[in-house]
C-alpha cells in the first residue's frame, strides 16, 4: 500500500500497536512525524576498526563475536561483562564489554552472538575494555543479516523508550520505500537554488549512499529547518507593522525638565538609542524594538525617556519585569524620577496592588504601572495604553509577552534585554524586532576585578580581606546556590551558611535574603542594605537582577561553578556601580577542566558582548533560551553557530518571499503557514 506523509502510523500494519504507542508518547503519529526523526550519527559498516593495542582517546565502530557472558560482583555493584574476539580475524586477541547496575543486559546478548559496538577501549589491569558501550545485535545462532544494518553507512538513531535500534531503522526503511516520492512537497522557495529535492534528501539522510551525497542531504534539510525559523519571524514582524497603532509624538515638556535634572548627561549611545526609539514611536506603525546593552550601561533610563514620550502623547505605559524584586526597583527609581513631573506611578505586582484589580488605569491617576507578571492575570484591559516595556525579555515566553501587548491596542514595545544577545540570535530569534544597542558604559564607574579562587583553600584569606574592605566602608554580597543544604548535593546554602558569616565578620552587621522571604521582609532587608544598615548580605540569586546599591563593591559567589556564564555576569553586575575598585570572587569547589574553562572567562573579560558569545558556544542556542520559547526546537539537524551561511541564506529567502506574501495568503504558500503554526507559536501572533 502507497503511504502519504499524512498516512497515520497505526495504519501502517507493519508496525505493532506497542511500536507505535512508544512513538505516541514522543508525539510521533504520522509518517511525516517519523521521517524527520533524524539519526544522531553514522556508523560506516562497509568496514570495522581493528582491535586496538592501547587505549583509544575516541570511540570507535567493531564488528565482534561474544565468546562468553557472565554476571559477576564487587562489592554492592552487580556488573555484566562480554568477552568478545575480532569477527572476521584470525587474531586471537580479546576485549571485555561491562555493564555496571544494568541486570537485564544478560538477557540480550548471549554466547555466540554477532555484535556491532561503539565505545572508548580504555584498560583495566592487563585487559583492554569498553564500560557500556552501545551495542546491536546483528546475527545469532546462523540468523541472516539484512542489508538494511550491515554493507553501508548505517543510521544510529536517538531511541524513544520502548524501542530498540534494528525495529527503529527497519521502519522507517520500509516506509521510506512505499511512500509516494511525488506527494512530499517542496518547502524552499520556487526558484531556490536546491542541490538535492527533497524527496531525495530524506532518503539519503537516513540511508545516505556516500558521504557526499549526506552531506548534500543535510545541507538542504537544515536549510529548510532555518528557513521555516526565519519565515515565522518574517511572518511575525510583518504582522506587527500591519497593525494599526498610534502616534506617540512628543512635545519635550516632560523629558526635557527630566533630563536637565540628572545629575550627569546621557552617554552617547544611550542618546543614539533615544533617538531611535523616539522615531519609531513617531510612527503611526507599532514599535516593535529590543534594547540591548551590558549590565550597568542604562538601560532603565533610555525607557524612562520613552515611558515619558507616550505621556507626552496622551497615553499610558506599563513597565513589565519578572521578579517581585526588581519589579519593586524600577518602582522606587521612577518614583524618584517622575513624581517630581507630576507623574503617579502605581504598583502592581502577585504580592502588592495599590489599585485594585477592575479600576487598573480607571479610578487611579497613575500613568504608569510597574508590574510583574501578576499584570498578565488581572482582567481589565488597560485603557490608553500606548507603551509597553518589558525588562529581562530572556524571562518571558512570547506568548507572554503578547498577552500584555493585546491589553491595549497595538501599543508600542520596548524590551529589555539583561546581558548582550549574541548576532547570531539577533538575526533569527528576535529578528521581528529592531535592534537598538548600548555599547558605552556611563563614565565614574569602578573597575570590577575578577579572580577564580578554592572555596576551601581561600576562605580565610577571604574572610580578612572582605572585613578589611568592610572597615573602610564598602558593603558586600556573598552568593550561594541554595536556600537550604541538601541531602543530595555537595552545595553550600545561605541558611547553611549564615551563621558562619555572622561568626566570621561580627561585630559588622549581616543579614539574609532568599526568595522564600515575605514580600515586605525582603523589602525591608533590602531598604537597610541600600541605607547601609547591614554590611553583607548572604544571598541566592534572588538579587541577580535589579539591585542598585553602589556602595556594595565586593562579591563572593560560591559554587560559581553551578551557574551559567551569563547569570554570573548578571550577577557580577550588582558590583561596580560606585567609582570605587569592586572585586568580583567566584569560589569553586573542584571544578571539572569545563568549568574551570567557563568560569576564565569571566576573569579574563568584562565585556557582556564577549561573554554572550561565550555563552552561546558553551550551551547552545536552545539551553541557553529554551527552545520551546525560541522555536528552536524546530532545529534538528541546523546549527545556528557553525551554520551561519545557511542561516543568512534562510533570512534572505524568507524576507523575500514575505514581501511578496506578506501574511501568506497567497495558495502556494498555506502549506508554510501550517509550518509555522506547528512551531507552536500561532498564539503569539496578534490577530
Amino acid at each position: 500500500m502507497p503511504l502519504k506523509p499524512s498516512t497515520k502510523l497505526t495504519e501502517i500494519k507493519s508496525l505493532n500497536a506497542r511500536f507505535c504507542s512508544s512513538l505516541n508518547k514522543i508525539g510521533y503519529s504520522k509518517v511525516s512525524d517519523l521521517l524527520s526523526h533524524y539519526p544522531r550519527r553514522y556508523e560506516n559498516r562497509t568496514t570495522f576498526d581493528n582491535f586496538p593495542n592501547e587505549p583509544t582517546d575516541s570511540a570507535s565502530c567493531y564488528r565482534v563475536e561474544v565468546i562468553s557472558c557472565s554476571r559477576r560482583f564487587f562489592g554492592r555493584r552487580r556488573f555484566f561483562e562480554a568477552k568478545i574476539l575480532e569477527s572476521g580475524s584470525e587474531s586471537s586477541s580479546e576485549m571485555t564489554l561491562r555493564w555496571f547496575n544494568m541486570p537485564f543486559i544478560h538477557k540480550i546478548i548471549l554466547n555466540g552472538q554477532e555484535l556491532i559496538i561503539f565505545g572508548k577501549v580504555k584498560k583495566s589491569g592487563s585487559r583492554f575494555v569498553i564500560d557500556h558501550p552501545e551495542f546491536e545485535v546483528i546475527s545469532s545462532k546462523g540468523e541472516d543479516t539484512s542489508h538494511i544494518h550491515l554493507g553501508r553507512i548505517t543510521p544510529i538513531y536517538p531511541l524513544p523508550g520502548g524501542i530498540s535500534q534494528r525495529p527503529l531503522r527497519s521502519a522507517i526503511h520500509n516506509i521510506l520505500s512505499l511512500i509516494e516520492q511525488s506527494d512530499v512537497n517542496e518547502i524552499l522557495p520556487e526558484g531556490s537554488k536546491k542541490i538535492i529535492s527533497r524527496s531525495e534528501a530524506i532518503n539519503q539522510i537516513h540511508f545516505p549512499e556516500s558521504e557526499q551525497i549526506l552531506k548534500s542531504a543535510r545541507h538542504s534539510l537544515a536549510l529548510e529547518e532555518f528557513f521555516i525559523l526565519q519565515l515565522n519571524v518574517a511572518y511575525r514582524k510583518a504582522r506587527h507593522k500591519n497593525l494599526d497603532g498610534c502616534i506617540h509624538a512628543g512635545s519635550g515638556k516632560l523629558i526635557n525638565p527630566f533630563l536637565d535634572s540628572l545629575p550627569f548627561s546621557l552617554t552617547g549611545a544611550q542618546s543614539r538609542c533615544v533617538d531611535e526609539i523616539h522615531q519609531d514611536m513617531e510612527d503611526p506603525k507599532p514599535m516593535n524594538r529590543i534594547l540591548q546593552g551590558d549590565v550597568g550601561s542604562g538601560k532603565t533610563l533610555v525607557a524612562v525617556c520613552a515611558i515619558l514620550q507616550a505621556i507626552e502623547s496622551d497615553s499610558n505605559a506599563v513597565l513589565m519585569a519578572p521578579t517581585q524584586i526588581l519589579a519593586e526597583q524600577h518602582y522606587s527609581v521612577l518614583s524618584r524620577w517622575l513624581t517630581p513631573l507630576g507623574i503617579d506611578i502605581a504598583l502592581f505586582t502577585s504580592k502588592k496592588k495599590t489599585a485594585t484589580e477592575s479600576t487598573l488605569f480607571d479610578r487611579v491617576s497613575a500613568r504608569v504601572i510597574v508590574g510583574t507578571h501578576a499584570l498578565l492575570y488581572q482582567s481589565s484591559e488597560i485603557k490608553d495604553l500606548g507603551l509597553v516595556v518589558i525588562d529581562e525579555q530572556h524571562k518571558f515566553g512570547v506568548s507572554q509577552r503578547q498577552k500584555l501587548i493585546n491589553r491595549g491596542f497595538a501599543p508600542d514595545v520596548l524590551v529589555m534585554t539583561a546581558t548582550p544577545i549574541p548576532r547570531t540570535l539577533t538575526l533569527t530569534v528576535y529578528g521581528d524586532l529592531d535592534v537598538s544597542v548600548i555599547d558605552e558604559l556611563p563614565s565614574g564607574r569602578g573597575k570590577i576585578k575578577t579572580y577564580l579562587r578554592d572555596a576551601k583553600k581561600h576562605l580565610d584569606e577571604a574572610i580578612n580581606f572582605l572585613r578589611t574592605q568592610i572597615d573602610e566602608g564598602r558593603q558586600a554580597y556573598i552568593v550561594y546556590p541554595l536556600i537550604e543544604d541538601s541531602d543530595k548535593l555537595d552545595v553550600s546554602s545561605v541558611q547553611g551558611e549564615f551563621e558562619n558569616w555572622i561568626e566570621y565578620l561580627k561585630p559588622h552587621n549581616c543579614e539574609l535574603i532568599h526568595g522564600k522571604l515575605k514580600a515586605d521582609e525582603k523589602d525591608q532587608i533590602m531598604d537597610r542594605f541600600r541605607s547601609g544598615e547591614i554590611s553583607v548580605l548572604i544571598s541566592t540569586t534572588v538579587i541577580e537582577v535589579g539591585v542598585d546599591v553602589p556602595n556594595a563593591s565586593v562579591m563572593y559567589i560560591f559554587n560559581a561553578e553551578r551557574f551559567g556564564l551569563a547569570q554570573l555576569h548578571q550577577l557580577r553586575g550588582r558590583i561596580g556601580r560606585g567609582e570605587h575598585t569592586s572585586y568580583c570572587v567566584l569560589m569553586t569547589k573542584k571544578p571539572s577542566s569545563d568549568a574551570r574553562e567557563k568560569l576564565k572567562v569571566l576573569e579574563q573579560s568584562s565585556d557582556g558582548f564577549v561573554i554572550a558569545d561565550a555563552d552561546l558556544k558553551i550551551r547552545g542556542p536552545g539551553e541557553m533560551l529554551g527552545k520551546a520559547q525560541s522555536g528552536l526546537d524546530g532545529l534538528k539537524l541546523g546549527d545556528l553557530l557553525s551554520d551561519t551561511d545557511l542561516v543568512r541564506m534562510a533570512q534572505s529567502m524568507a524576507a523575500q518571499l514575505i514581501n511578496d506574501d506578506p501574511i501568506l495568503k497567497k495558495s502556494k504558500n498555506k502549506h508554510l503557514l501550517e509550518l509555522i503554526d506547528n512551531l507552536g507559536q500561532s498564539e503569539d501572533l496578534i490577530a
